[in-house]
């Protein structure tokens, strides 16, 4: 007589997403702290420099639909180790870089490649395949990871002033392959079906997955649910621009220059990376509060989440050479906790319309549209401070993008996809 385990294994794979997420994911936003030696070290352009991490961000965007495709399709257990090799290979060659093509190429392109298919573009339909009920919640906790990652920054810039930034990238390298490498080839598994188990929420072992997906699902692909009337669906297209418009333009944009922008102004290196690790852990906390979208919705979520960053922004533009230290407190505290909250909402909201078989290929488009807004934001951040000598206008179009993603998203209305799913009073 089997015994029902105490925790639920898809726990363990949350689990797994959190650590898997903080070191892919680290060394990607790891980029405002390597900036400013690369930037003192070649004395390249700032535009020049940020185009390592608007390549690495749209390479990823157009890989990431690829990667959650291929993992609906084929082994996700073969991917990711795989995905981890590229990326520690590529983190490692950063080490040796002398030009500024081989930034481009190992950091902008190979690195790309190595969390596509080592990181969320897997990992998001990992989850929804083992979890039918509490998608907000479990989306939200998934993506911890990613917002501590930011933290990490702490590590790594403690490590560049002791160590040098090449010997840096050789640490960050060395610590990905060793922890993620047997943790995934050991105890990850892309379905329950997997390990002879049923998803958190459906009513015994035997149930079928499609009516698995239906129960679990608060909304469904519309149109039949082939993929090719999902492609054709504007509510998909909304929720990608939504998606781009915040984090691709508008995140990483900030993410790319916030610590430059601080060093401008006075403040030292080490306060630059509490501010920017502080921001990490404050996107960390606002992931955790995921679950309020299964209770207010994920519209008016999502507006709460653009309010709080547009007010960050908006003291981070009155910020100057002789402001105290606490208003970029409160930047890092509403900036953050409003894009935390912001990623895990619009991924329940695509889960809404659209979860089913086809959810890798919709997860990937959402973070393909993220890569096409990055390749605009770091590098528009880095050219209109070459152009003007000042961050103002960037910030200022940051504001305008963040602005349109939460009218987007209301427009393509996960909430009528989840009353459609409400069944009618007897």
């Amino acid at each position: 007589m089997s015994r029902t385990p105490p925790i639920f294994y898809g726990w363990h794979l949350v689990a797994i997403c959190v650590i898997s997420m903080i070191l892919i994911y680290g060394i990607r936003h790891s980029f405002a702290v390597f900036f400013s030696p690369i930037l003192e070290e070649f004395r390249w352009s700032r535009g020049d420099i940020a185009m390592m991490m608007s390549l690495n961000i749209l390479i990823y965007g157009f890989l990431a639909p690829l990667a959650g495709a291929l993992a609906d399709r084929w082994r996700a257990r073969v991917l990711l180790p795989a995905g981890v090799i590229v990326l520690g290979i590529a983190t490692a060659g950063c080490a040796l870089a002398t030009r500024l093509w081989h930034f481009y190429v190992l950091f902008g392109v190979l690195m790309s490649v190595g969390s596509a298919f080592s990181g969320w573009p897997i990992f998001a339909p990992a989850l929804m395949n083992w979890f039918a009920k509490r998608r907000g919640l479990v989306m939200g906790l998934g993506q911890m990871g990613g917002g501590l990652s930011f933290v990490y920054s702490i590590f790594v810039e403690f490590a560049i002033r002791n160590l040098g930034w090449r010997q840096t990238f050789l640490a960050l390298s060395f610590i990905l392959m060793a922890t993620l490498l047997p943790l995934l080839l050991l105890f990850f598994y892309y379905k329950p079906q997997d390990r002879g188990m049923s998803a958190y929420g459906v009513d015994g072992p035997g149930l079928p997955q499609r009516q698995a997906e239906m129960r679990g699902g608060r909304g469904r692909p519309p149109a039949g649910g082939g993929l090719k009337e999902v492609l054709q669906t504007r509510q998909l297209w909304f929720l990608v621009a939504s998606y781009a418009l915040y984090w691709g333009i508008a995140g990483y944009m900030i993410m790319a220059h916030q610590v430059r922008f601080l060093q401008d102004k006075g403040f030292s290196s080490a306060f630059s990376a509490s501010i920017f690790a502080l921001l990490g852990t404050m996107i960390f906390c606002g992931q955790l509060s995921a679950f309020l979208s299964d209770w207010l919705g994920r519209e008016k979520t999502h507006t709460l989440a653009t309010f709080l960053s547009i007010t960050g922004l908006a003291v981070l533009l009155g910020v100057g050479e002789s402001s105290p230290g606490w208003l970029l407190y409160i930047f890092a505290l509403l900036f953050g906790y409003g894009g935390g909250l912001a990623t895990p909402v619009t991924y329940a909201a695509s889960a809404d319309i659209f979860h089913g078989r086809h959810f890798g290929m919709v997860g990937g488009l959402l973070l393909g549209g993220m890569g096409l807004g990055g390749v605009l934001g770091p590098w528009l951040g880095g050219y209109l401070f070459d152009l003007s000598g000042s961050y103002k206008y960037a910030f200022a179009f940051c504001i305008i993008s963040l602005a349109l993603s939460t009218l987007f998203l209301w427009v393509a209305a996960p909430r009528k996809a989840a009353l459609a799913d409400i069944p009618p009073p007897k």
